[in-house]
């Protein structure tokens, strides 16, 4: 892999404009699990984490890699790796985005990092977006993209046990139709989401994997729900994948500062994705 090649990538900017419309809006809300009441209408605020809809990867469909992405090399680095996920990120919220609303987005790649890991080659790639409504700056956001080789069998990650004794608990029924569904509103045509013959012979994995800004939405609902107000900072981290035939937990603790310590969980008893939101004091 040609490192100076790739570190060629940092520094390229990309500008987008989108919005959430209420039909939109709607089939966000009909495909979460957990959300109850009349979908947000036009010119009510912007559930966090919504925004991830309002910027669709408009690539042709003749012009999609194997796996569903979009090809790389033209704001992504073309890296010579199979496998792609979001690996986390992290989020600031400075203003309310409304349904309806004209958002801007501006992306910078600001780093690209070979590293020699377990599962062998990797290529960790971060992207800084600052996304802005009319009325101004609305989220910077940090997004993590890891690259790896699929491998010629599942070989998990090492699990990260589920705490023991969460403050808070909730079971969300996962399937097959709530991935596809999320695939569509996010119009994600990565693979492992929804075509299991694809998931489980092509990338070996055990059944259809949730995807990660689905399990951070989650989990974000969750911290609304818990505290009856919106954080101001979120940040997670994918540690285990999930997958379709499993329900996940969602679980959650106070931590310092006012903060609380969020997860997903397996029925096996292993983390998914972690998570932390705050609250301004």
């Amino acid at each position: 892999m040609d490192q100076v090649n790739l570190k060629g990538w940092e520094g390229r900017i990309d500008t987008a404009v989108g919005q959430v419309s209420a039909m939109q809006a709607a089939m966000i809300h009909a495909t979460l699990p957990g959300r109850t009441g009349p979908a947000p209408r036009e010119g009510d605020v912007l559930p966090q984490l919504w925004h991830w809809c309002a910027f669709p990867p408009l690539t042709a469909t003749n012009e999609l890699g194997r796996d569903g992405h979009p090809r790389l090399g033209d704001f992504l680095p073309p890296v010579a790796l199979d496998r792609r996920m979001w690996a986390g990120g992290s989020l600031t919220f400075h203003a309310p985005l409304r349904v309806g609303d004209p958002i801007r987005r501006h992306s910078r790649l600001a780093a690209v990092e070979e590293k020699i890991g377990a599962a062998g080659p990797m290529v960790f790639v971060t992207v800084e977006h600052e996304i802005r409504s009319p009325r101004g700056l609305a989220i910077l956001e940090r997004q993590d993209i890891v690259y790896l080789q699929i491998p010629d069998a599942y070989r998990p990650p090492r699990c990260v046990p589920a705490p023991e004794a969460p403050t808070y608990t909730a079971e969300v029924p996962i399937s097959a139709p709530l991935l596809f569904r999320y695939s569509a509103v996010t119009f994600n045509a990565h693979r492992i989401h929804y075509d299991l013959p694809y998931a489980t012979e092509t990338e070996h994995y055990p059944g259809l994997v949730v995807h990660g800004p689905l399990q951070a939405t989650l989990l974000m609902d969750a911290a609304t729900r818990w505290r009856g107000t919106p954080p101001a900072a979120f940040r997670f981290r994918g540690v285990h994948p999930l997958f379709h035939t499993e329900n996940l937990q969602l679980l959650g603790s106070e931590a310092e500062n006012g903060a609380l310590s969020l997860c997903t969980a397996a029925p096996a008893g292993h983390q998914g994705m972690q998570a932390t939101a705050r609250w301004h004091d």
